[in-house]
């Protein structure tokens, strides 16, 4: 049976490309949007409202602060690959720097992206749902201390 990019791939012509030849950067590029997919999904789910709320709330999951407290709980459950991915990620020189965010809450996101990127493109999707649905746990926890 044919996944939705595996056709994608077809229909495209689209070359196939060892995930090692990606900078970190590139990884962090489609590592955002696959994860910002995966948070529209979620709060379209919770019901239909203006889109303006949506939005907000998709923005306080996307932000660089969120995706760093992430990592710091899942930072212990990656594999040694998965470890090395993030931290190629973390030290990669950006030319855009942090918007609102703090550096080391830039790097971490950089990094938690670039992981997201590498999975999704190895097509380990189960993976990285669970560590996706892992961190964001972690950031309900922790909403839930604070309240």
């Amino acid at each position: 049976m044919e996944t939705g990019i595996e056709y994608m791939q077809e229909l495209f012509q689209m070359k196939e490309v060892d995930i090692k030849e990606y900078s970190p950067l590139a990884l962090a590029y489609i590592g955002d949007a696959v994860y910002e997919l995966v948070i529209r999904s979620l709060v379209l789910n919770e019901g239909n409202r203006q889109v303006q709320k949506m939005h907000k709330r998709t923005s306080s999951m996307v932000q660089a602060s969120a995706q760093a407290r992430m990592m710091t709980v899942l930072n212990d459950r990656l594999t040694e690959e998965e470890h090395a991915v993030f931290k190629r990620g973390r030290n990669a020189k950006s030319l855009s720097p942090a918007k609102n965010q703090s550096v080391s809450d830039y790097h971490k996101a950089t990094g938690f992206e670039a992981l997201v990127g590498y999975l999704y493109l190895k097509k380990e999707w189960k993976r990285m749902l669970e560590l996706i649905k892992a961190g964001l746990c972690a950031l309900e926890e922790e909403e839930g201390k604070a309240v």
